[in-house]
């Protein structure tokens, strides 16, 4: 795991004195030519990028693998038979196979670039005791850099003078709070979130005012230090590329074997050595699953297609199958499970307790009072309470692109809303009661205060935590808001003790009364005397779509875990909200303390993370593949991407999320919403399922033929199949097998447990099965054969012509077989997949052509056949057809 730097330890920690002379600077900023020599010793402000693969090199790959080697040898072979055409139709094969992966895959790893975009800015500084307005690259430790709301912070900074200072860092910390910054002197081990006395590069100022001075440019800040944790996480093989590439080799040795064994036994047998040679590469050419590339790369492509039609893009091929494998889904919280969007829940006003419905910044929900809904005129305290909320607050609700959205703090923007549902407006409100001065929120006040003009008088409003505010109030409203009442303090922070259980951030509202002569306002006028209006308590609420989407994993078997760089009592609140196991839960700081080797049992128990940094999240990744668990990663922000780029599948969120989450990412959710992934793990099961059913179908037929040559060799019988007409089969069934890629998905995907890692593409059961197809294939074809010699005095290329065609017509009808691998084909329905009925139409014409177009007859060295071998022939294919449905039935009835 990679460790933090002592260098990007210690400035917290470090008195704003001792900072300046350990980067021998000072207040007034460095000289011109200081800057150039520090410039020219470190370098620019920027994240190193790394350099990508070559264009040529991506492409070469798509031939490195043992199914393409098969391939290239049936190039081969067919090349030396001077077969040219067939020649050219398999590598053209290969060749598409290549360049339809080298497309889906060949998108640069993007998430470099864009964490350097993201500190690529202008800011100001103040150098020789001038203020001047700098490109960030230039900016060297040493520097005094100066802040204001808006402002994207250039690089890391330890702050030397704050006002009212508040940062977004959610991208990075998980935060979804502005985090509220001071200058004070921390202690050594304070997590990364809590160090408020530093601004990170990449993350934006929301409000206030800082001064703070450069420590760390570059590599060395704490988003550099992601990028290097991006470099450094292992791209993982998939899956579905794991077990093909051990079912190709497993494949290439037995072809080799069977036509090696071929050869011996036809030389040992007192045959010349070419005609075996010849014999054992029809062998081969007949074992051969050329169409496996292709189909893999077809039913990987759909499932492309379905999933985007379902809001999830797949920017690398294999990804869409490795979402059907998940047995672990690690999720962020803030905007992925969450609305990311502060929303008040709760109000307690005139000593009674009311809710609010709805989330996020849209201003629709109603107000409610023991489940029944309230006007806000009848409940003045209520109204109060909310008018307070309303005027003491300097951000705005925005409608942009048919969405609101916040200009300011989110805090803010949730009281906003909350009165906007009770049918008070912004802009009217503050018409009504126009600000005449105030104090601005500080974190060591931990309050804001306004003085608004009201008919006749004026009125302080304050809002803050309520520890800063409950002992200044002398009385508190009552349900009149009229008069004022004896306050109960207990009573008060009873509540909002409940208001925090669940999660709530609490603010209390307070006011106080003076006279129209008051035109000033400051800390003494609102230390005594105020009256309590009340309490709101917020939250980020989870996206109702979530907490089905967990419940239907639970039922896929899939464990959902939250990692989360927000606090543990909000990280358990939204947990038990949406279904998960609160009560297992860890915090950043006592992950530290659990060692690599226990961190694996550890981590498959625990269900919630909180407080978590992203070197840690990398972390609790790797331990989970550690016990062979296929790991789906979820996440938006900047410190999500070395776990995303880690896991077996990342998953970004395409609206919120940062470029660096989604350069990082497999899959990208166009709609931010979690439930997107329960649809595209149902698709990447479907493709598993798609692509298991070819292999199913096209291995036992493709074995069948090459033991009918092996078994006439070993019997010392005439060859049954030519080289060429094995060729012919090979070629056509392709587009028949093609037709199982676009087969839909069956009904029980979602009902099954995940696969288990280490089960091989064929299990036990469906090798039995092939084995079952290639022996009566064998003895059909071969019975066939020879009953058309010696029963029916056939030519030889009648006899062979008899046998190609059961073995094609054995094709088509256990393709029937194979559109469902426990179901039976009478279940699933003839027309749900038309490809069928075309690839099988497709097939037996071509069929008719073989056999009785002059041409093809002497081409492939066949012969028109009567009505009768016909007969024999369906029956053949029948008997194969109902063997296997049986087979399914005797199967699934113990199960």
């Amino acid at each position: 795991m990679p460790e933090e730097s002592n260098l990007h330890a210690q400035w917290h920690q470090l008195s704003v004195e001792d900072v300046f002379t350990q980067l021998n600077s000072s207040p007034a900023g460095l000289s011109a030519a200081e800057v150039a020599k520090r410039q020219k010793e470190a370098g620019p402000n920027r994240v190193s990028s790394v350099r990508g693969t070559p264009a040529w090199l991506k492409l070469l790959r798509q031939f490195h693998q043992p199914l393409v080697y098969i391939m290239l040898i049936a190039v081969g072979v067919t090349a030396s038979l001077g077969e040219w055409v067939d020649a050219a139709v398999i590598a053209a094969i290969v060749l598409a196979n290549a360049i339809v992966g080298f497309l889906q895959e060949t998108k640069a790893e993007t998430a470099i670039d864009a964490l350097a975009k993201m500190v690529v800015t202008e800011t100001t500084v103040r150098r020789g005791d001038n203020k001047q307005r700098v490109p960030s690259e230039s900016l060297v430790a040493g520097d005094v850099v100066l802040l204001q709301s808006g402002d994207r912070v250039p690089t890391d900074l330890r702050l030397i003078e704050v006002r009212s200072l508040h940062a977004d860092e959610s991208t990075l910390t998980g935060e979804s709070l502005p985090a509220a910054k001071q200058r004070d002197v921390l202690p050594s081990d304070t997590d990364l979130a809590d160090r408020t006395n530093l601004a990170f590069a990449g993350t934006f100022i929301t409000s206030g005012q800082a001064e703070g001075v450069v420590c760390l440019i570059g590599d060395q800040t704490e988003t550099g230090r992601i990028a290097g944790l991006i470099a450094s996480a292992v791209e993982l093989s998939t899956p579905l590329t794991k077990k093909i590439a051990r079912f190709s080799q497993l494949v290439l040795w037995i072809i080799l074997g069977l036509a090696a064994l071929t050869f011996a036994v036809g030389v040992a047998r007192g045959e010349k050595p070419a005609g075996m040679f010849m014999a054992a590469v029809a062998l081969a050419v007949g074992a051969i699953p050329e169409g496996l590339p292709a189909a893999v790369t077809i039913v990987l492509a759909i499932g492309v297609s379905r999933m985007a039609k379902r809001q999830a893009i797949i920017r690398k091929l294999p990804a869409v199958e490795t979402l059907g494998s998940t047995t672990i889904i690690c999720t962020d919280k803030t905007g992925t499970l969450t609305e990311n969007q502060m929303t008040v829940q709760e109000v307690f006003a005139g000593s009674r307790l009311f809710t609010i419905t709805g989330s996020g910044y849209e201003p629709q929900g109603e107000i409610k009072l023991d489940a029944n809904i309230v006007k806000l005129e009848q409940q003045p305290a209520l109204a109060e309470c909310l008018r307070a909320g309303l005027l003491c607050n300097d951000s705005q609700l925005l409608l942009k692109d048919g969405r609101h959205a916040v200009q300011g703090d989110p805090t803010e923007a949730a009281l906003i809303v909350a009165a906007e549902k009770a049918g008070l407006k912004q802009k009217a409100t503050h018409e009504e009661s126009p600000r005449v001065d105030m104090i601005p929120f500080e974190s060591a006040h931990m309050f804001r205060a306004t003085l608004n003009e009201d008919d006749d008088e004026r009125v302080i409003y304050q809002v803050g935590a309520l520890e800063r505010l409950l002992d200044r109030c002398k009385d508190a409203l009552s349900d009149d808001g009229l008069s004022t009442i004896a306050i109960d303090k207990v009573a008060v922070m009873q509540r909002a003790d409940a208001m925090a259980t669940h999660g709530l951030r609490v603010l209390a509202m307070t006011r106080r009364q003076v006279d129209k002569a008051h035109d000033k306002l400051d800390h003494s006028h609102v230390a005594t005397d105020l009256t309590f209006l009340g309490l709101q308590g917020m939250i980020d609420p989870p996206r109702a779509a979530a907490v089905a989407a967990i419940a239907n994993f639970v039922k896929a078997g899939i464990a959902v875990k939250m990692i989360t760089g927000d606090h543990l009592i909000t990280a358990r609140a939204i947990a038990a909200q949406i279904g998960l196991k609160a009560d297992t839960a860890i915090s950043g700081s006592d992950l530290k303390k659990i060692s690599d080797e226990d961190l694996p049992e550890t981590a498959e128990r625990t269900t919630v993370f909180a407080r978590v940094a992203p070197e840690q999240k990398l972390r609790l990744v790797k331990a989970l593949q550690s016990r062979g668990h296929v790991v789906a990663m979820t996440g938006d922000g900047v410190n999500d991407a070395p776990a995303l780029k880690q896991a077996d599948i990342g998953v970004a969120m395409g609206h919120s999320g940062t470029d660096v989450a989604k350069g990082a990412a497999a899959m990208i959710l166009t709609d931010d919403n979690f439930a997107s992934i329960e649809a595209a793990v149902e698709e990447g099961r479907g493709v598993y399922d798609n692509i298991t059913k070819f292999i199913v179908w096209i291995i036992p037929t493709n074995l069948g033929e090459s033991l009918i040559l092996l078994s006439a060799i070993l019997f010392g019988l005439p060859l049954p199949l030519v080289p060429l007409q094995l060729l012919w089969i090979n070629l056509t069934d392709t587009v028949l097998g093609l037709s199982l890629a676009f087969e839909p998905k069956e009904g029980d995907v979602m009902s099954r447990p995940p696969r288990p890692t280490k089960q091989p593409m064929m299990p036990l059961a469906l090798v039995v099965r092939s084995g079952l197809v290639s022996s009566i294939m064998v003895a059909c074809g071969l019975g066939l054969f020879l009953w058309e010699l010696r029963m029916e005095k056939a030519s030889l290329a009648e006899a062979r012509t008899v046998a190609v065609n059961v073995l094609v017509m054995i094709q088509v009808l256990y393709l029937l077989n194979c559109r469902s691998l426990s179901h039976s084909a009478f279940s699933i329905g003839f027309f749900t997949n038309r490809w069928i009925i075309f690839g099988s139409v497709t097939m037996i014409a071509a069929q008719m052509l073989f056999t009785y177009a002059p041409l093809f007859n002497t081409l492939f060295h066949s012969a028109p056949i009567s009505s009768a071998a016909w007969l024999r022939i369906t029956a053949s294919a029948m008997l194969v057809f109902l063997t296997v449905e049986f087979e399914k039935w005797l199967r699934f009835r113990r199960e």
